[in-house]
């Protein structure tokens, strides 16, 4: 599965979830349109943060994290499992 499909996959609004074996408050929403996303993460424990807007273009998705790696924002996407 792409990253663009996982990410699709998670519900719309705030939502909890675990990945990297800590508990997350989650934010994803649809910016631009619905021409993009923006997601936002906030481990419970104040630890890590995670900030990305992924943009559907013509030529392509375009992946932009918030002043962090790509690898960083594609691994917690990978692990992140919404909470029940």
């Amino acid at each position: 599965m792409s990253f663009a499909q996982k990410l699709a996959k998670l519900p719309l609004g705030t939502f909890r979830g675990q990945a990297h074996g800590k508990d997350w408050i989650v934010t994803r929403a649809h910016v631009a349109n619905g021409k993009g996303e923006k997601l936002v993460a906030e481990a419970l424990d104040g630890s890590d943060y995670i900030s990305l807007n992924l943009y559907h273009l013509a030529a392509g998705d375009l992946l932009k994290p918030c002043e962090m790696s790509q690898a960083k924002v594609r691994a917690f996407v990978a692990d992140l499992t919404v909470s029940d």
